[in-house]
């Protein structure tokens, strides 16, 4: 399946100018184990992102797919108020990664209020190689395996895998969709660096994700 060239890359999305667009549901950098753009999971095989009702002290932004685009969070609850809060933050980035995807916007709102520093320096640029390579995406990734390290209060750690094997690109301009069969695995680990700003919501400042490892193997 054509894997879609997705968000996180070691070093924070290091290759983003050597797009390397296979696979079915994400890509990869300029590495095997380097890719991937967005994706956040929720409790119980649901498709909708998990809520962030611990965490009402910011105005969380309102992101809606298309229909044709599902971020599937399996088991993303863990019944602890703090992680959880956690997940649901990192659900809500995913998801707006995804959105300014779509959209083809690398300026959108989402994408600043979940990441900062060098992270959001290098989502902008990852959106915007999508808007360049003229490609959006369709389908569902899965997102499973939920562990959360909280250090202290305001740092934490977030380590999830994902399942892309049922994503594909699509050409922005004439709607295309690539199911070219692709060696290379769909599933992904990714190693997630959060911080809690002041207003409560946890952000990305580091991004690291993993292609064929087996920690993710289905």
């Amino acid at each position: 399946m054509n894997r879609r060239p997705r968000l996180f890359a070691t070093a924070a999305f290091a290759a983003v100018t050597a797009l390397v667009l296979t696979g079915c549901g994400g890509g990869d950098g300029d590495s095997a184990d380097n890719d991937k753009i967005a994706g956040a999971d929720t409790g119980g095989a649901t498709s909708a992102s998990p809520s962030a009702s611990a965490s009402q002290a910011a105005d969380r932004p309102k992101i809606e797919l298309p229909s044709d685009v599902t971020d599937k969070y399996e088991n993303w609850k863990t019944g602890d108020d703090a992680k959880d809060v956690i997940l649901a933050d990192t659900a809500g980035r995913i998801d707006a990664t995804n959105d300014a995807i779509l959209r083809g916007d690398a300026g959108t709102t989402g994408l600043s209020f979940y990441y900062r520093d060098k992270a959001l320096t290098d989502a902008v640029d990852w959106v915007q190689a999508y808007v360049d390579a003229n490609l959006s995406f369709t389908g569902t990734t899965r997102y499973y395996a939920p562990k959360v390290t909280l250090s202290g209060e305001k740092s934490a750690d977030v380590v999830y895998c994902a399942d892309e094997s049922k994503g594909f690109n699509k050409n922005r301009k004439t709607n295309e969709v690539d199911k070219t069969p692709s060696d290379e695995s769909p599933y992904v680990l990714y190693n997630t660096r959060l911080e809690k700003n002041e207003q409560g919501v946890w952000q990305a400042i580091n991004l690291i994700s993993k292609r064929g490892d087996k920690t993710c193997a289905a």
